[in-house]
């Protein structure tokens, strides 16, 4: 059996590999990686960016605990730069399958996911700095293999939330590893991106309706600082350290996320009232530079957002 999809130049299959398990899933992904200009707040400012599949966060990439990812990157033959794919979720060999590509070369290897959770993905190569601050970061989710239970219950909606740098366009490598010329803070790619509060120019948020069960994956991609992730005028109900169900805290205010580490957070709002939310990073020098999203709870939310698949609102 195979199944394929085609999204934006990514490649998302499914088949069934006997080699690793008699019912082993395989999940074939081809990602291009495509340096382009990309706008990177509400204004249309744009900077030259390096993204995987043309966007930032790239695409991302869901399976479940047990799966095997067979990945293959295309570093397409216009680029500039040698590019490379670090999966957080692989065990696999640094100096092998993590290797840097030339432009016009593909990297193929195979991992199994096994640990469940929600995991960041970035390239790898010199200057790494460089290379993440840029926008070459995702998303992989690990569904747990044994689904949903009381301790790890289905959500209503779903989001994805991707927190990373924004340094001067012109900034050099060792300027963005030693935090010098760092301008803003992107959420999606965007600075304010869901934050019509505070950004006139904003014209997305995040929705829900009131007493919906919100999931959120989120990653910290910012090179060199933690992130303090709060939703302001809610309690996170419950925290998956790493997005392991293994892993659950209840009842917190904010989260102490490391860069290169993720957490998934549910979010329950009153259920008898439309109510709002900006979930921040508390770090006042981040939040005031760009991560700010606003969450709105009432009647009438989109149906359609947080649900199918559709978890990164663009």
């Amino acid at each position: 059996m195979k199944l394929s999809k085609i999204t934006s130049g990514v490649l998302i299959s499914l088949a069934l590999l006997s080699s690793y398990s008699a019912l082993a899933k395989v999940i074939t992904v081809e990602i291009p990686v495509i340096e382009k200009e990309m706008v990177i707040d509400n204004a249309g400012t744009k900077h030259d960016m390096w993204t995987y599949g043309g966007t930032i966060p790239g695409p991302v990439v869901r399976v479940t605990e047990g799966d095997i990812v067979d990945f293959t990157l295309l570093n397409k033959k216009g680029n500039k730069q040698s590019h490379s794919m670090d999966f957080h979720a692989a065990i696999v060999d640094v100096l092998d399958e993590f290797e840097g590509i030339r432009p016009g070369k593909s990297k193929s290897f195979k991992f199994e996911a096994k640990y469940p959770g929600v995991f960041i993905y970035h390239c790898g190569a010199s200057s790494m700095s460089e290379h993440i601050s840029r926008g070459m970061y995702g998303v992989i989710i690990v569904d747990p293999k044994e689904g949903y239970t009381k301790d790890f219950p289905k959500p209503d909606r779903e989001y994805v939330i991707v927190e990373g740098d924004l340094f001067e366009n012109d900034a050099t490598p060792t300027e963005m590893t030693n935090n010098e010329k760092l301008e803003g803070v992107l959420i999606n790619g965007k600075q304010f991106h869901y934050d019509p509060v505070h950004d006139q120019n904003a014209s997305l948020v995040l929705e829900s309706k009131p007493g919906e069960r919100v999931r959120f994956y989120y990653v910290n991609a910012k090179i060199n600082e933690n992130a303090a992730f709060h939703a302001i005028a809610g309690i996170w109900d419950r925290v998956w350290d790493n997005g392991n169900p293994k892993n659950v805290r209840y009842g917190l205010q904010t989260i102490d996320v490391a860069p290169a580490h993720g957490v998934i957070a549910d979010l329950v709002s009153p259920a008898n009232r439309p109510t709002n939310n900006a979930i921040v990073d508390h770090r006042m020098k981040s939040a005031l530079k760009g991560a700010i999203t606003i969450l709105m709870n009432k009647e009438d939310a989109d149906p359609k957002l947080g649900r199918n698949g559709n978890l990164v609102i663009r």
